[in-house]
């Protein structure tokens, strides 16, 4: 089983502001597209009714390619109730590039975990199609578990 270490997600109150500091600041580079996510698959994931998603990718020092730093931004920022550990403000998940979702997220749930949201999958022009989802640790800290074929 391959496991990889994708990237650490970090919700901003104003993402553009916050990732041209890590650009400045530590000579993160933006990984494009930016994100502006939303539709059904995303609620379901996030449990988050009409969410919106925006932000980018950036390379850290030292690495050419992953893993990134992930810095989004939750609209509506007025989420009050629907209140989630997911759009929680400051670092908010890690991820894991994984050969098979479904066998990791079993073995999440085996060892005290659980299931945050639905799996989805979801094709994007260019890039690919992810499969994904989310799952708390026995703490409940967000892990993404996801798959790019």
């Amino acid at each position: 089983m391959s496991i990889k270490y994708a990237h650490t997600n970090i919700v901003a109150n104003d993402w553009r502001k916050l990732s041209d500091f890590y650009i400045k600041v530590f000579n993160c580079k933006p990984v494009l597209p930016e994100r502006d996510l939303s539709g059904k698959w995303l609620d379901r994931l996030t449990n988050i009714d009409n969410v919106n998603i925006k932000g980018i990718h950036l390379t850290l020092p030292g690495f050419d390619e992953g893993p990134t730093l992930e810095i989004f931004q939750y609209y509506p920022e007025n989420l009050d109730n629907q209140q989630s550990n997911i759009s929680s403000k400051g670092f908010g998940h890690i991820a894991f590039v994984v050969d098979n979702v479904e066998e990791v997220l079993n073995k999440v749930i085996e060892h005290g975990g659980q299931k945050y949201g639905s799996l989805e999958e979801r094709e994007y022009e260019s890039v690919g199609i992810l499969t994904v989802v989310y799952a708390e640790d026995p703490e409940g800290n967000i892990i993404e578990i996801q798959n790019w074929k």
